[in-house]
């Protein structure tokens, strides 16, 4: 079995978020990125899937040689082999376009994401690569196992769950994460990673400007033998009821 997982190179959830050029553009100075949790999540689910034996696990990227490093963590947890295609994301649409590119000559049987990036919460990939490669997409899958050449998914719906059955190739799927030892550190350095061009993409999303969320107000405290008050509060100055 040969499964593509995609991954993305995403700022640490403790960096401090500033913005550059009048506001329109990301400030990345001494920003430090991280492996997105959730792609992580899908690699593991990868490895599980193909160690022993089974088959490869290969991930990919979109982006320039600054996320070379994020890419060895991703070899340093298990992955097989690397592709970084040597572009910078600009949008869901266009990241989409560079992987299934790829994933056309590669002929895998699985292609996993992670439900979102955490910088951008889009959502957006997963669903577009199966458009554009014409195979079924499942989104945010909670369990994932194979049988030859069909996969059984589960996943969590109101209410309950659902189980469904699709034939391979699909793409998506999660599991629990990985951490890498020093073993897989020490190997990462000599497997392979393939550094491709991208092909014509135009994006179709523009970022005209980025703003900050507006900064918490103060905490009123009234007390719990005083409901009048905080009725009114909440009437008043909250416009909540």
């Amino acid at each position: 079995m040969k499964i593509l997982v995609c991954i993305s190179n995403v700022p640490d959830t403790t960096t401090k978020v500033t913005f550059t050029n009048n506001n329109s553009e990301f400030n990345t100075a001494g920003v430090q990125y991280i492996l997105n949790p959730y792609d992580e999540i899908a690699l593991a689910r990868a490895i599980e899937l193909t160690e022993g034996g089974k088959g490869t696990t290969t991930v990919i990227n979109v982006g320039l040689a600054d996320t070379e490093p994020t890419v060895r963590k991703a070899l340093a947890i298990g992955a097989d082999d690397a592709i970084r295609i040597n572009a910078a994301p600009k949008d869901s649409y266009s990241v989409a376009k560079q992987i299934a590119e790829v994933a056309k000559a590669g002929s895998y049987d699985m292609i996993l994401c992670g439900r979102e990036s955490i910088d951008y919460n889009g959502a957006q990939v997963a669903a577009m690569l199966g458009e554009m490669l014409d195979i079924p997409s499942v989104s945010i899958i909670k369990k994932l196992d194979t049988d030859g050449t069909t996969a059984t998914i589960e996943r969590e719906i109101e209410g309950g769950k659902e189980v469904i059955t699709t034939p391979l190739p699909f793409i998506e799927g999660v599991a629990e994460p990985k951490i890498p030892n020093m073993r897989g550190i020490m190997s990462a350095r000599t497997k392979p990673l393939q550094v491709v061009e991208p092909v014509a993409a135009e994006p179709m999303a523009v970022y005209g400007n980025y703003e900050m969320p507006a900064p918490r107000g103060n905490v009123k405290m009234i007390s719990a033998d005083e409901p009048a008050k905080l009725i009114e509060a909440l009437h008043t100055e909250a416009k909540v009821i």
